[in-house]
């Protein structure tokens, strides 16, 4: 064992092998590089000045925060809006489709309706709580629903020719949207009381969960038993629910990024 041995050691090792130290031992130049290498060079402390300016750097957007409260009153809130606005909108339209639909029928398109919004509820109430785990990613749900449903549809009714199909669809059109926009408001008004940090996610998962409200209201209200009725126009209000929440996340997304770009920044710095 030689000195270059014991170069290539310190590279190629943590740890000197046994032969090496012996080696280190009885070498003064390799012991002078030994201790060089071990020894900790002690760095300046920063001044108080720079100290200061961390703080107050630190500190610039610091403000108090309501703490959150327990996620099973948030989905219980989310489930009364739900529920509540649904009775409200079946209340003032009237159950014709129950009537006319078989009770195999009614039971599986309400339970996937309350199943879709639901899970829906659930992603909701995780995304308000910034490092909240996902069994499902948020960014696939609304679309695993919407093709969930869509499945539902298509093996629960039957696909018939339909005269005034446009008419129709855009009569149950306009009276669903109304609905999904009146369920909207209120689930805008929780999710504020939480800590978002992606608008557009939660944006259109907010849009879905307000659009099936108001599915679901016509899947009751409605006779129109044909599927392409039920998809477009049914279906359809919780898609463009959905889409409407997406766009109106994304703008906000990207006005947070204007607001906090570093150009802007330096340029604000600039005027001060």
């Amino acid at each position: 064992m030689n000195c270059n041995d014991v170069d290539r050691a310190l590279r190629e090792q943590s740890r000197l092998p046994l032969q090496a130290q012996d080696h280190v031992r009885n070498c003064d130049r390799c012991k002078e590089l030994v201790s060089a290498l071990n020894r900790s060079v002690p760095g300046d402390p920063p001044s108080t000045a720079t100290l200061r300016q961390i703080a107050e750097g630190i500190a610039t957007n610091l403000c108090p925060v309501r703490p959150v409260v327990p996620a099973r009153y948030f989905f219980g809130a989310f489930a009364g809006i739900f529920v509540s606005i649904v009775a409200l909108g079946v209340y003032r339209m009237g159950a014709f489709a129950i009537a006319v639909m078989t009770s195999l029928q009614t039971i599986a398109i309400l339970s996937a309706l309350a199943v879709s919004t639901g899970l829906l509820a659930y992603s909701l109430v995780h995304q308000m709580v910034p490092g909240s785990r996902h069994r499902i990613p948020p960014r696939l749900l609304p679309v695993g629903i919407t093709i969930s449903l869509t499945i539902a549809i298509a093996v629960l009714f039957q696909f018939q020719h339909e005269r005034n199909f446009w008419g129709n669809a855009w009569a149950c059109i306009r009276a669903g949207t109304p609905i999904g926009v009146l369920a909207a408001v209120p689930v805008w008004l929780m999710l504020r009381r939480g800590a978002i940090l992606s608008p557009t996610i939660s944006g259109a998962a907010t849009g879905l969960f307000a659009g099936l409200v108001g599915t679901s209201v016509l899947e009751i209200h409605c006779p129109n038993l044909d599927a392409w009725h039920i998809l477009v126009s049914h279906l359809g209000v919780a898609m463009l629910c959905a889409v409407a929440g997406f766009v109106l996340g994304l703008a906000a997304e990207a006005k947070g990024y204007a607001a906090n770009s570093p150009i802007k920044l330096e340029s604000q710095g600039d005027i001060k």
